[in-house]
């Protein structure tokens, strides 16, 4: 073997070792890439735990804030209890007028509106004329109805003839006991006929007689409600032509509260105060009583009458009725700005478990500052102070401070 092979022997086997050496050198780079994947593994826990902690912070944070509002949501009120005081020997009520006897006045035939002699205010006394109406369908049917109880009636006459004729004829055997007795059978059914005609005939008339329209009794006319050339419908119509009143005692109609509902007899007087009158008095009677106690009031319907000679007094005005009732009831007394105004009527808040309970209340007395309830509270209640106008039923509240009414 010559030099040369030998040196590319040797050379071979130097590159055979530094090729078996090179594994070995580069084993601890294959490690690196794993602390690469262990950092990034801890960072993105690190981020984690932090989402995480935000995550719950913010949700903390969320409840936190719906607690506050929820909190702040439910209102805080001012409450006080009602107190027992002697109530005033004085009763004064609100009531009603109504006319002592009033009614719509209506036709009773069809027919056009001819002529009105008396429009609103007027007065007028019963049996005096107040319209005219034409009924020319009504008029011609009365003329056919007469001139068909004219033909009857002559059926009739004939037929009363034929059957003396007939009875006359049968005593000398002329005639049949048959045909007699047809003739007499004829006759009672000409008979019946005009009967029948009559009636028609004092129908119609009566028909005809309510062209004229006569007021039923002394009074007002508060309405009319026709003119002339309408069209009237009788009976079933539901338009009337007037509306009459009498107004020379007035009802008035007062719900007195149970509490007092002994002490108001029949027979006994009262007072009206008017806001159109200041300073003066109007005296009327206590005429009857419902004999009964409204369960959804608690209150019992009184009629006071008043004379009203000089129609001072209008139906349907808003007035005051004093009674006076023995001193020795009682009743519960509460702050004037207690009191809720709405449709449902007079109501107060009732604070009963943490919660509002609009409870509806009666009046007896109202002296301003303080009123007397009469019904819907007991003394252990406690009743809402200046309640804002979404004050509801079942809505919660915080009471704040309890105040005794008693010392206002």
């Amino acid at each position: 073997m010559t030099n040369q092979e030998n040196a590319q022997e040797t050379q071979l086997d130097n590159d055979r070792r530094d090729a078996a050496k090179a594994p070995a050198a580069a084993e601890p780079k294959r490690g690196l890439p794993g602390l690469v994947w262990l950092g990034l593994l801890a960072i993105a826990a690190l981020i984690a735990g932090v989402v995480v902690m935000g995550i719950q912070s913010r949700a903390a944070a969320e409840k936190k804030l719906a607690d506050t509002a929820r909190a702040a949501a439910i209102p805080t009120v001012t409450v006080t209890h009602p107190f027992a005081a002697r109530l005033s020997p004085e009763l004064s009520l609100p009531g009603n007028t109504q006319a002592y006897v009033e009614t719509p006045i209506y036709s009773r035939t069809d027919g056009y509106l001819k002529s009105w002699y008396f429009d609103i205010g007027a007065r007028v006394k019963a049996g005096q004329l107040m319209a005219v109406i034409e009924t020319p369908e009504l008029d011609e049917q009365l003329q056919v109805a007469q001139a068909q109880l004219k033909s009857s009636q002559a059926n009739l006459d004939l037929a009363n003839i034929t059957s003396a004729r007939y009875q006359n004829l049968l005593k000398s055997n002329s005639v049949s006991k048959q045909e007699t007795d047809q003739a007499l059978s004829d006759a009672k059914a000409k008979q019946a006929a005009v009967e029948a005609s009559n009636a028609a005939v004092r129908r119609l008339q009566q028909l005809q007689s309510f062209e004229r329209v006569y007021a039923p009794f002394d009074g007002i006319v508060t309405e009319r409600n026709t003119d002339v050339g309408q069209l009237i419908q009788g009976g079933s119509s539901p338009h009337s032509l007037f509306h009459l009143a009498a107004i020379g005692t007035i009802r008035v109609f007062v719900p007195v509260p149970e509490a007092y509902a002994a002490a108001v007899r029949d027979g006994g007087t009262a007072t009206l105060t008017l806001d159109e009158y200041p300073g003066r008095e109007f005296t009327g009677q206590i005429a009857r009583n419902s004999s009964t106690i409204d369960p959804s009031s608690r209150t019992l319907n009184v009629e006071v009458d008043v004379t009203n000679s000089k129609a001072e007094i209008l139906p349907g005005a808003y007035v005051f009725v004093h009674f006076k009732v023995p001193d020795q009831i009682m009743g519960l007394t509460l702050p004037s700005n207690a009191l809720i105004f709405r449709s449902a009527g007079l109501q107060v808040g009732v604070v009963r478990n943490g919660r509002v309970v609009l409870v509806s209340v009666t009046i007896s007395n109202d002296s301003g500052a303080l009123i007397e309830i009469s019904s819907g509270l007991t003394a252990s209640d406690l009743v809402v102070l200046d309640p804002s106008d979404s004050l509801s039923t079942g809505q919660p509240v915080v009471v704040k401070e309890v105040k005794n009414a008693g010392a206002n």
